[in-house]
């Protein structure tokens, strides 16, 4: 497919933020957006580059009544040699196709998606920072347009990606972050969409979060939905606990994210050499290291903050520190090796790093 590209003048570009050590995460965004349609029997047509805008939907829509969205979340980095990079970027369109199936929507063509996504980043190129820790962050998103009510699947869709420049999501910056283990709520079960990148799981997370926050806690920690027993993710991180000399997560079994940089660090860890676990974690197990000094560090691993180190956990009132609520040794080693790699800063041995200018 042709992509056709409506390209601002230059007298409308907007003005782009001047102190990157304020970009903060998620307010800022660039000149232009992709956008491609799907219509049932024609499949997706009409790629193309548009000044960053308004959308316009129908009120009927059927993803404001029914709740077929998905997106995904990657990013572009200004590196080595000034050279503009992606990491992994074909693993987040093929989970977004995994999260279309499960929610009856159409997969996206990845090829064609990622062309419109690269010609994106290059056009608005001057809005990827060049700050240490910045990047530009790019968001798929796709939803059903079409109107009408009734609970079916839509049979049009609208699929775009936006794109801003970004600091550190947290404001801890790599400062450990507190969370607190939720024991009534839960985000997701087996069997459900917790797998799937949709907007349904993180509505579901926000009441929990938000009473997190009121507490002065960062995230949540989440456990299992049928027995609040084990340990899952936190709201927008897959998470690791080092107990002993062996690093723990929850495996895949249908309620986690699979997540891009969670992957990536299993697949580090364990070419370091170290003993690496995917299995059910309870979290008196967590708790009972934690005492004992046999929890060294605990991180979580996401797109938006890559490693962040958890400084303290709480569950049931109690609070438990960990690693001295500092960045652990291996949370560090981590964070150092896949930034370095998405900057083209470090040998990336394993084919992730894509140079696009």
């Amino acid at each position: 497919m042709e992509i056709s590209v409506n390209r601002l003048s230059p007298d409308k570009l907007k003005k782009r933020p001047a102190d990157e050590s304020k970009l903060g995460f998620g307010d800022i965004f660039s000149d232009h957006m992709f956008m491609m349609d799907y219509e049932a029997g024609k499949g997706w047509i009409n790629p193309r580059i548009e000044p960053y805008g308004p959308l316009s939907i129908d009120p009927a829509a059927m993803a404001i009544h029914y709740g077929q969205q998905i997106f995904e979340g990657l990013k572009a980095y200004r590196g080595r040699e000034d050279g503009v990079y992606l990491f992994r970027p074909r693993e987040n369109f093929e989970r977004m196709n995994r999260s279309a199936l499960r929610l009856c929507m159409p997969e996206i063509p990845i090829e064609e998606a990622m062309a419109g996504m690269k010609s994106l980043v290059l056009l608005d190129r001057e809005w990827i920072p060049r700050s240490p820790g910045t990047s530009l962050y790019i968001r798929p998103t796709m939803f059903a347009t079409e109107p009408h009510l009734g609970v079916r699947p839509a049979r049009s869709y609208l699929f775009y990606v936006i794109i801003g420049p970004v600091g550190a999501y947290y404001k801890e910056g790599l400062n450990p972050v507190k969370i607190y283990v939720e024991d009534r709520y839960v985000r997701a079960a087996r069997g459900g969409t917790g797998e799937a990148k949709t907007a349904g799981n993180y509505a579901a997370s926000l009441l929990a979060a938000e009473k997190a926050k009121e507490k002065g806690f960062t995230q949540v920690l989440w456990l299992d939905a049928a027995e609040r027993k084990y340990v899952e993710e936190v709201g927008t991180m897959n998470m690791f606990f080092v107990i002993d000399d062996e690093v723990l997560t929850a495996p895949l079994d249908g309620s986690i994210l699979p997540g891009v940089t969670r992957d990536s660090v299993l697949r580090i860890v364990r070419d370091w050499g170290l003993k690496v676990t995917e299995r059910a974690l309870a979290i008196d197990e967590v708790v009972a290291a934690a005492k004992s000094g046999r929890l060294k560090e605990a991180f979580g691993t996401g797109t938006a903050a890559v490693i962040s180190p958890v400084g303290q956990i709480t569950f049931k009132g109690e609070d438990h520190i960990v690693a001295g609520g500092k960045m652990g040794t291996l949370s560090q080693r981590l964070y150092d090796e896949i930034v370095g790699i998405q900057y083209g800063e470090r040998e990336d041995r394993y084919g992730w790093l894509e140079r696009i200018d």
